[in-house]
């Protein structure tokens, strides 16, 4: 299939950017020091991959996301990132194959089982980690327990006194986590269609109904971004387009840009490789 049949807008995923950053990271973080948080991509196909680098264990940040793993074989070993009121379905799970682990933050959790924007400066985040995890270490000491079990994309290479990381974001990437340097490339896209061209503007067919807005606008390859509508962006572009004409959007924020989609297509070029579905939505 070429990627000039997608109907848009759609979210594609460039597949060497793809490999590349999975293996920056299970080299950075091998086995078991590597928790992947499944929220940021929502898909097995995706975790699946994650797994065969030898990450066994994941975190979810939904029950839903836990059942959908379970139900696609990767349920050896979830940790739930979030409190529940009621953990029946939870409890469900635990019944059968998969290991469950639950954060929990108060006696009403405890009794139901029984994240802040990253800032840009690196030392800043550093300093930030270090006073968190001394809290959480203090917590561990109190209670015990044979994992701590914290962090993200962002800090990946600065928390030392986690035993796994809960990095997510580091495969597909977004413009918020760009401006952090990290090693990790733009894989995802929202691929969108020109609709409209004036002159000393443009407008794509993906809008604030195809995009996670809460990080700020996309960006446009080859433009820059004006403002999003519910359907529509309205880019500056720094050469002609026509007419349908395809552009890509880079989305500030994955993990809900990712939610709002069906699926992936995994590309080379103009080539579809392989489509996956986005099959942990939903709550």
């Amino acid at each position: 299939m070429d990627i000039g049949e997608l109907v848009t807008p759609a979210l594609i995923v460039e597949a060497d950017s793809l490999a590349s950053n999975l293996l920056t990271m299970s080299d950075a973080l091998p086995g078991a020091r590597l928790r992947p948080h499944v929220k940021a991509h929502k898909c097995t196909s995706l975790a699946a991959r994650q797994a065969a680098r030898g990450h066994a264990g994941f975190t979810c940040a939904t029950v839903a996301e836990m059942e959908g793993m379970a139900r696609a074989g990767l349920g050896d070993d979830l940790l739930l990132a979030n409190e529940v009121a009621d953990a029946t379905r939870v409890g469900a799970l635990a019944r059968g194959d998969t290991r469950v682990t639950l954060a929990v933050d108060s006696e009403a959790t405890v009794a139901a089982a029984a994240s802040a924007r990253v800032p840009e400066d690196r030392a800043a985040r550093l300093e930030q980690v270090e006073a968190a995890m001394a809290l959480l270490a203090r917590a561990h000491d109190l209670v015990g327990g044979e994992m701590v079990s914290a962090g993200g994309t962002g800090t990946y290479d600065i928390n030392r006194w986690a035993t796994e990381i809960q990095a997510g974001s580091y495969a597909l990437m977004d413009t918020a986590y760009a401006k952090l340097g990290l090693p990790f490339a733009q894989a995802l896209f929202v691929l969108a269609t020109v609709i409209s061209v004036s002159p000393g503007w443009a407008v794509a067919d993906s809008g604030l109904k195809a995009l996670g807005m809460d990080h700020g606008n996309p960006s446009v390859q080859g433009g820059t971004v004006l403002f999003c509508s519910d359907e529509h962006v309205t880019f500056v572009p720094d050469g002609s387009l026509r007419v349908g004409d395809r552009v890509r959007v880079v989305p500030a924020h994955v993990d809900p840009t990712v939610a709002y989609h069906e699926r992936l297509h995994v590309v080379a070029g103009d080539d579809v490789l392989d489509t996956w579905d986005v099959d942990l939505r939903g709550w």
